[in-house]
């Protein structure tokens, strides 16, 4: 795949993984979540998603999509593909993250 993002994303989880604002490592949390929403980008080197869910009293949290993530019921991703695109992660001296790098297929 050479670039693509979600569009949105709907559904529920009976588990959530999760990284939230300057933590380093991802929150397991069971339970029952509706996932509000999802967002991100997909590329040959993985995906850089974002969610918000909410809990079964309506309390709501959300950040970096970690592996760990299970569907309870049903989830509903709609995803754009770039023709002619390619998203890549690339260290950035600046930041010392691997940032979004987008580039025209020739």
């Amino acid at each position: 795949m050479g670039a693509a993002f979600v569009v949105s994303g709907i559904g529920s989880l009976d588990r959530a993984a999760v990284r939230y604002a300057g933590e380093p490592d991802a929150a397991l949390i069971e339970g029952r979540f509706e996932i509000l929403t999802l967002q991100g980008t997909l590329s040959a080197d993985g995906a850089h998603l974002h969610m918000a869910i909410s809990d079964a009293r309506g309390r709501v949290s959300g950040g970096h999509v970690k592996q760990g993530c299970r569907i309870a019921t049903t989830a509903e991703v709609l995803i754009a593909v770039l023709p002619g695109l390619r998203f890549a992660r690339e260290a950035d001296a600046a930041t010392g993250y691997a940032e979004l790098v987008v580039r025209h297929l020739t």
